[in-house]
């Protein structure tokens, strides 16, 4: 068995930098949401991704593509907002076994409200507070790692 390529100290760094920053940036994220709109970052990401297809819809498969969710999993967070009549599925006409996800009219409401004070949460802890041209490598860097993730599947 060959000896794992460990991280240098400087390489460490970063990464801690990373996970630590992502996972407080998703919890603040997630909390200002679920107090001002009630909805989780998951299912406002079902929301927009909802919102930019034609016709405010997709096929689930897709959606959970899109949105990083195992199937499983978008299935219930598209019950808790079919529940709050966000989101309505319906059966595809011509694959008996393709189910669509449509954003509602409520649901585009909703998620207008949202995405203001959403966006000033994502300025405020993360484009306000890096560098123009940190801002895009990393954009650049998520680019490589989106690539390789979606290579490897």
């Amino acid at each position: 068995m060959s000896e794992p390529r460990w991280l240098d100290a400087a390489q460490q760094h970063d990464w801690r930098a990373y996970v630590d920053g992502s996972v407080r940036l998703n919890e603040i994220m997630d909390r200002d949401l679920k107090t001002k709109h009630g909805l989780s970052v998951s299912e406002y990401e079902i929301l927009v991704r909802l919102s930019e297809a034609p016709d405010r819809r997709l096929r689930m498969a897709e959606l959970a593509a899109h949105a990083s969710q195992s199937r499983s999993r978008l299935s219930h967070t598209c019950s808790r907002l079919e529940a709050k009549g966000l989101v309505k599925r319906d059966n595809c006409p011509n694959d008996k076994r393709g189910v669509f996800a449509h954003l509602t009219d409520e649901g585009f409401a909703a998620l207008e409200r949202a995405a203001r004070d959403h966006v000033e949460t994502v300025r405020d802890f993360f484009i306000d507070v890096i560098e123009p041209e940190d801002l895009a490598a990393i954009g650049r860097a998520f680019t490589a790692v989106n690539k390789r993730i979606g290579d490897n599947r």
